[in-house]
């Protein structure tokens, strides 16, 4: 495996081990803090991220979520793997973390949708993991220190020098500066027919995009035409469409120039523009803002936002590690018109929405279509519908 795409056992290893057949493993940090563990899905190595997840549930949207693309997930939940892996819930076509991290793996996977065992698609998909780590450790380590590279090594990979794994782990790439969404997004434009009656067309603009997003909007009757990262102003345009959605995804939005420039050609045709998660951060930048690096992230199902607008208060599903930043209390005057911060994370302030007042145009930085759940901000995509509707009025 390289540094570079993470996602496989290095070239010169044995070949994968039968799901189970664990043997030792280590996870190496990039300040030299190490945890043995048991090999859990492919043998071999892998560098990334290492950051952790809150969510009890929904290790396989985690999994398959495309914004962990070079992340190595550290699973704050104990026990792993209870209800197996079924072919209805992954959220893209493949599993994007670097690496797993979990503390007590299912012996026996029991749910009736269950085809097979979280073991064995990790092993299928060459993901390489490591089990019996004491995560609670590692997780407020994370806090304490900070989201930071790191490496998993089992098999013969393990039999190298401590020290030049050390130096492997030091050398890969950092997350900051890193543009990826071309990596994780569809290298062809496809359609999502609406449910029902068609009442909408929006052109989704593809950063890393999750299955249920689309899914949601077509719920709401609409016909989502998916584009690369990639395309053009004229392509997202071609579709005729009454909005554009711009997605997660993974990546420094301070490194993602094109998204920003699609962005602002987007507010100046004043067409109704709605941003998830990385489609955020763009907008952030798009307006002036600037944007941050987060010490440890927000990644989980249990995050509380407060809707400046409504007072209300949302139980949500995060995964960011970069923020924008933008005055919690003030309109800001930018090229498009007046903005604000519509939402904002309880825990610590940190900017979770913005909108324009002058256009039709919002963004959040969590995940309304919240596969495996909460669904408390769902009404969101019914905004979106909304701010549509307006427009042809």
């Amino acid at each position: 495996m390289t540094t570079t795409t993470q996602h496989t056992p290095h070239s010169t290893d044995a070949p994968h081990a039968a799901a189970g057949a664990r043997t030792p493993a280590l996870l190496l940090l990039e300040d030299g803090r190490g945890f043995r563990g048991r090999s859990y899905g492919a043998q071999g190595e892998t560098f990334g991220e290492a950051v952790f997840a809150t969510g009890m549930t929904g290790y396989q949207e985690t999994l398959t979520d495309p914004s962990y693309h070079r992340q190595i997930v550290v699973m704050t939940a104990p026990h792993i793997g209870n209800t197996g892996v079924n072919d209805e819930d992954p959220e893209s076509r493949r599993i994007w973390v670097a690496g797993y991290v979990v503390r007590d793996p299912a012996r026996v996977p029991s749910n009736w949708r269950a085809v097979r065992s979280l073991d064995e698609e990790l092993t299928a998909q060459g993901i390489v993991g490591i089990s019996g780590v004491d995560t609670r450790a590692l997780t407020r380590h994370l806090r304490e220190r900070g989201a930071m590279r790191a490496g998993i090594f089992s098999g013969p990979a393990l039999s190298a020098d401590p020290a030049a794994l050390l130096d492997r782990v030091r050398s890969a790439p950092r997350m900051a500066g890193a543009d990826l969404a071309a990596e994780v997004a569809t290298t062809e434009p496809y359609v999502v027919e609406p449910l029902g009656r068609k009442r909408f067309t929006v052109a989704a603009v593809d950063l890393g995009i999750k299955g249920m997003t689309p899914h949601r909007m077509a719920e709401r009757g609409i016909e989502v035409h998916v584009l690369p990262a990639t395309a053009t102003l004229e392509e997202i345009y071609a579709t005729d469409p009454d909005g554009v959605f711009f997605s997660n995804g993974p990546g420094d939005p301070a490194a993602a120039g094109h998204p920003v420039e699609l962005m602002r050609g987007v507010l100046d045709r004043r067409t109704p523009m709605f941003g998830i998660c990385f489609g955020n951060q763009i907008l952030g930048r798009a307006l002036g803002f600037g944007t941050f690096k987060l010490r440890y992230g927000h990644r989980g199902i249990n995050q509380p936002v407060k809707d400046l607008v409504t007072g209300k208060v949302e139980v949500t599903a995060h995964n960011h590690g970069f923020a924008v930043d933008a005055p919690l209390d003030a309109v800001s005057e930018t090229a498009h018109g007046r903005a604000e911060v519509s939402h904002v994370c309880l825990n610590d302030n940190v900017v979770e929405g913005l909108r324009l007042l002058d256009r039709p145009a919002f963004s959040v930085q969590y995940h309304p279509e919240a596969a495996a759940g909460p669904h408390d901000a769902a009404y969101l995509f019914d905004r979106f519908v909304s701010l549509m509707e307006g427009q042809r009025a």
